[in-house]
């Protein structure tokens, strides 16, 4: 069963290495690189390997059996 949490991001977007470690998806920039290139990152259900995509709000991104989506109060 797949976990899916909303998290809450202070500006408009954020790139998806800086999600990564603040919804807890990988424990820092190194762990997020390995994940990105492993190709077990997606994001609204594709494949993505570049870190510094800008994701918005909406966006969903699981890694594993884990997901987030990107939650701004603003929006």
């Amino acid at each position: 069963m797949r976990v899916m949490r909303d998290v809450e991001i202070q500006d408009d977007s954020i790139r998806l290495g800086q999600f990564l470690k603040l919804a807890d998806l990988a424990e820092d920039g190194g762990d997020a690189r390995e994940l990105l290139s492993a190709g077990e990152v997606t994001v609204n259900g594709e494949s993505e390997s570049r870190r510094g995509r800008q994701l918005v709000p909406g966006d969903v991104v699981v890694v594993g059996e884990d997901g987030a989506r990107v939650y701004a109060p603003s929006a």
